[in-house]
């Protein structure tokens, strides 16, 4: 029987056109009073974070705050302008002000809540981000339980973040479902603890790792579907 579903939250919940939008505002604000090109600019930032998460997968815990600002300090030394010292501040505004949700979240939250089931969120990401971003969003108290990579000490697909979820929860593996965006992190992760592993992958880019997952959906709605179909509470 199902009892708790959890999601991750960039890519899953948030919008990856509206994160796309919010790291070009944050780059246009970094290079402002430059003659840099915030696009080419971000074309570089986009390219080494992504590296640099890769990397980090499943192993201790990095402050993403330090990633970035470490990779920002490379790029401002390459493009030849200044280091802005209230980076962090400027991520986390620009996340405030322009990220969005995809449609169907709010409904599936509160869907899923009103069935009885523990609702939680399961993310890499540095608690004050998270949490400055959910309250923007309007969603923090949609969950009822938060982890974050920062608390468990590592980054997903490492046990450690999912056993920290469940254990909060008070379920078993088997007894609940993990909802993300990313094949061996979210899935193959989940999928350590027993847990049911549902991809989003809501225009079939990445149908080459699909077999890593149990369930493949395109739309959230549809995981009111599989619980229902699988018996919950």
């Amino acid at each position: 029987m199902i009892k708790a579903v959890f999601f991750d939250f960039v890519g899953t919940l948030l919008s990856n056109e509206a994160e796309a939008e919010t790291h070009l505002k944050i780059m246009e604000e970094v290079a402002r009073g430059t003659d840099v090109d915030p696009k080419e600019l971000l074309e570089k930032y986009e390219k080494l974070t992504r590296e640099a998460f890769s990397s980090y997968a499943g192993k201790p815990f990095k402050p993403i705050r330090v990633i970035e600002e470490e990779i920002m300090e490379r790029l401002s030394q390459e493009f030849g302008i200044k280091f802005p010292e209230d980076f962090w501040e400027i991520h986390l505004r620009m996340h405030q002000t322009y990220g969005k949700l995809y449609p169907e979240v709010v409904e599936v939250l509160k869907e899923l809540k009103s069935g009885g089931y523990h609702v939680g969120l399961i993310t890499d990401s540095d608690n004050d981000y998270l949490k400055a971003h959910l309250e923007a969003l309007g969603i923090l108290d949609l969950f009822d339980s938060i982890t974050t990579s920062e608390e468990a000490g590592f980054f997903k697909p490492h046990p450690r973040v999912f056993e920290v979820a469940l254990k909060k929860a008070g379920v078993k593996g088997e007894e609940a479902i993990y909802v993300g965006d990313n094949p061996v992190k979210d899935c193959g992760g989940a999928r350590q603890l027993d847990m049911l592993s549902v991809l989003v992958d809501r225009t079939g880019e990445k149908r080459e790792l699909w077999k890593e997952c149990e369930f493949v959906i395109s739309d959230l709605r549809e995981v009111l579907k599989i619980v229902e179909e699988l018996g919950g509470q």
